[in-house]
C-alpha cells in the first residue's frame, strides 16, 4: 500500500488541471462510450464553461433529447453503470454500509495510510477511505460544486464532470492496478475510456447527435484541508478567483466557502450589514479581521472571560450592530489548533439574542451549559 498516496495524488493533479483540453482524446474516448452505448459518433461541439454549455443546451432546445430515461445519455449512463456495479461485486467496498462507529475506520480517517495498513485494516477499506473519499472530497465536494453555483439555468439535461469525477475512476484503477482486484476485460476497457476522458477534459453532456464538451477552468486554487491526513484539498482564491474559466466565468471562495466577489476584493462593513448569509458574513469579517471589524462596526462587549477549553485564550460575547439584518449575539473565541502559518484562528459564532454570559454562550454552542462547559478537557 506503499504507493497509494503517490497513485492518488497523481489523479488529484489530473483533476485540478488547467491546461487546455485534449480535444483530440477526449473525443475519441467520448466516441468509444457512444459506442459502447450503441450509438455512433456525435458531432462535437466546444465551448469554454459549463455555463456556457448550459446556455448552449437551452437556446438550442437540445435537452429534449437528453434525459436519464431515453436517449444517448440514458444508454451511456446504464453502460457505466452496470459496469461500476461489476467492478463493485469484485472489490466489495463502494456498495458496502461500513458501520459508523467502527474505531479502525475512524482511526483510518484520521492518521496516515502506512499506521492503518500496519494495524491491518483491509486494503479495500483503506482505498475508499484514502483514494475515493479523500478525492471526492477535494473535486467533486469542491470543484464540481463551486462550478455548479455557476450554472445558473437547469438544462433538463445530464452533465458529465469529467475530471472531477476522477474519485471513483482512481478508486478502481488503484485496485487493478496493484492487483487488489481483477475486473473483465468489457469493464478494463470502459474504465480505460473513462480515464482517458477524465484525463483530457471537463464538463460535458451528450445528446444522441451532438455531444457539448466544455473546457477546463484556466484559474483553479485550492489549499491543505486543516486536519486531513490524505492530502484532502479545499479550493481557496487570496485575491482572485478561485475558480476561472476562458470566458470569464468565476468563483470566488474563501477557504472552501463559496462567497460573492466583494468578500474577497472589497470587503466592507456596511455590506457585512446587509448579508443574510452567516458563512459569508463570516468569511468577510475575517478577511476585514476582528479587531477592525469590532472596532469600525461599533460592536459593544456584553461579557469576556477565559475560554476554560481553551487554556490562555478568552472568550468574548458581543452585541450585533443594530444594522444587521437579523438579530443575535457573536460570541469570539480562538481555534484550539495552531494553523499552518503558527497562528491560531479567531471565530464569531452566532448565539441567541438573550445571552449575556460569554461561558453560557459557549456551552449553548455545544449543547450543553455554561457549567458544564466549564468542565470541558482541552478544546481542539
Amino acid at each position: 500500500m506503499a504507493s497509494v498516496p503517490t497513485l492518488r495524488d497523481t489523479w488529484l493533479a489530473l483533476g485540478l488541471s488547467t491546461l487546455p483540453s485534449d480535444r483530440p482524446t477526449a473525443e475519441a474516448a467520448v466516441a468509444d462510450l457512444y459506442r459502447h452505448a450503441g450509438f455512433r459518433c456525435p458531432e462535437f461541439v466546444w465551448v469554454p464553461s459549463p455555463p456556457a454549455g448550459a446556455e448552449l443546451i437551452v437556446s438550442e432546445q437540445l435537452s429534449g433529447t437528453n434525459s436519464l430515461t431515453s436517449g444517448a445519455a440514458a444508454r451511456i449512463a446504464s453502460t457505466v453503470s452496470r459496469s461500476r456495479e461489476r467492478m463493485d461485486n469484485r472489490t466489495g467496498g463502494v456498495s458496502r454500509r461500513w458501520p459508523s462507529d467502527s474505531r479502525s475506520l475512524w482511526a483510518a480517517r484520521t492518521q496516515p495510510l502506512a499506521e492503518s495498513a500496519r494495524q491491518g485494516i483491509a486494503p479495500d477499506e483503506l482505498l475508499r477511505i484514502a483514494v475515493w473519499d479523500s478525492l471526492r472530497t477535494s473535486l467533486f465536494d469542491g470543484v464540481a460544486a463551486a462550478v455548479r453555483s455557476l450554472v445558473q439555468r437547469p438544462t433538463g439535461s445530464v452533465a458529465w464532470y469529467g475530471q472531477q469525477e476522477a474519485h471513483r475512476l482512481a478508486y478502481y484503477d488503484i485496485h487493478r492496478t496493484l492487483g487488489i482486484s481483477a475486473f473483465r476485460g468489457t469493464d478494463h476497457a470502459i474504465l480505460d475510456t473513462q480515464t482517458a476522458l477524465a484525463g483530457a477534459t471537463g464538463w460535458w453532456w451528450a445528446f444522441d447527435s451532438v455531444c457539448v464538451m466544455s473546457e477546463r477552468p484556466g484559474i483553479l486554487q485550492t489549499e491543505p484541508l486543516p486536519g486531513a491526513v490524505h492530502n484532502e484539498r479545499r479550493l481557496h482564491g487570496q485575491n482572485e478567483p478561485a475558480v476561472q474559466f476562458a470566458d470569464g466565468r468565476s468563483v470566488h471562495v474563501d477557504h472552501g466557502t463559496i462567497v460573492p466577489e466583494w468578500v474577497i476584493t472589497e470587503p466592507t462593513v456596511e455590506r457585512i450589514a446587509r448579508e443574510r448569509n452567516i458563512e459569508v458574513r463570516r468569511c468577510a469579517i475575517e478577511r476585514i479581521g476582528w479587531d477592525v471589524y469590532i472596532d469600525e462596526a461599533g460592536l459593544e462587549l456584553v461579557d469576556r472571560t477565559d475560554d476554560p477549553g481553551n487554556a490562555g485564550a478568552p472568550l468574548s460575547l458581543y452585541a450585533t450592530p443594530t444594522s444587521w439584518v437579523d438579530d443575535g449575539r457573536i460570541l469570539l473565541v480562538v481555534n484550539g489548533s495552531v494553523e499552518r502559518d503558527g497562528r491560531r484562528r479567531r471565530y464569531g459564532l452566532p448565539v441567541p439574542n438573550g445571552m449575556t454570559s460569554a461561558l453560557d454562550a459557549a456551552g449553548w454552542t455545544y449543547g450543553i451549559t455554561g457549567d458544564d462547559y466549564s468542565r470541558l478537557v482541552r478544546r481542539t
